[in-house]
């Protein structure tokens, strides 16, 4: 199953029984967003409360660290979300705000089919896609048993080892201007992790704010990398909008990257670890 849908493809399967949509936008007053104005059906899931387990000090863990692996269980119990469901997420960035990140955590828990919406919710509503407003209502679902993430997680001192091994490729998703150090709107410092490169992540997206087509990002990313190592780990600010460009290299075809969860927020902030900036 590709990881994006379209919102022709949404609008087909909309009486699908195993269908059930995720709405994960974020920011201020985003619940009363959702009550408002939400697609028809979608179950609001929050980046903070249930895509993270945020902690007392970024240092350790960053600033949206993954929850443990029983805790989203219980939420996708409390979501209604059981092993047979087909999930579709959407946000109002074309996954950039949280949608790819419960993407890779639907996907790292075990589930085959989720997907992405592309476009977000604005080519829903261009497309006539059925929206609706309030509360929605639904029954939990049985906890589902699980071990542990199943994707591939680095840790802070992964990342350092094999930046010096130069055994991985370190992608810094951020944008041009927070990775060269000129200034920084959410973290502490500005700047980022010595030896990793920069592809921001807005350039997965075409003018329109749909993915690039598959063909064109494995070009992009073949001709970008092509002097890298394969190994590939993908970081953010906080290990978010990271998971989009693992969405997107997994929609043009590659293997699923490992991500740094802690990403900038952790590493900027850990005593000690050297900041890179470009003049």
């Amino acid at each position: 199953m590709s990881p994006i849908i379209s919102s022709s493809e949404l609008k087909s399967i909309f009486q699908n029984p195993n269908l059930i949509i995720l709405d994960a936008r974020v920011g201020k007053d985003i619940y009363q967003t959702y009550l408002t104005k939400h697609i028809k059906g979608a179950r609001f899931i929050d980046l903070d409360k249930d895509l993270a387990d945020i902690g007392e000090d970024a240092a350790f863990g960053g600033r949206h660290p993954l929850p443990a692996v029983e805790k989203f269980a219980e939420t996708l119990s409390e979501l209604g979300i059981s092993e047979d469901a087909y999930v579709v997420v959407y946000d109002d960035k074309s996954g950039a705000n949280a949608a790819a990140r419960a993407w890779w955590m639907l996907k790292s828990f075990g589930f085959e089919n989720v997907q992405v919406l592309d476009g977000g919710i604005q080519s829903a509503e261009k497309e006539g896609v059925e929206f609706s407003s309030g509360e929605e209502t639904f029954e939990r679902s049985s906890v589902i048993k699980k071990d542990g993430w199943l994707l591939p997680v680095k840790k802070l001192e992964d990342v350092e080892n094999e930046l010096l091994s130069h055994s991985s490729t370190v992608v810094d998703v951020r944008d041009a201007y927070r990775y060269k150090g000129e200034s920084e709107p959410i973290d502490l410092v500005a700047g980022h992790i010595p030896g990793a490169i920069n592809i921001p992540f807005s350039e997965n997206l075409d003018e329109n704010g749909n993915f690039l087509k598959p063909e064109l990002l494995k070009a992009k990313y073949t001709e970008l990398l092509k002097d890298q190592p394969q190994h590939l780990i993908i970081h953010c600010g906080s290990g978010v909008t990271a998971c989009h460009t693992i969405l997107a290299l997994e929609y043009a075809g590659f293997p699923i990257s490992d991500l740094y969860v802690g990403s900038w927020s952790e590493w900027s902030r850990r005593e000690g670890k050297e900041i890179a900036k470009e003049s």
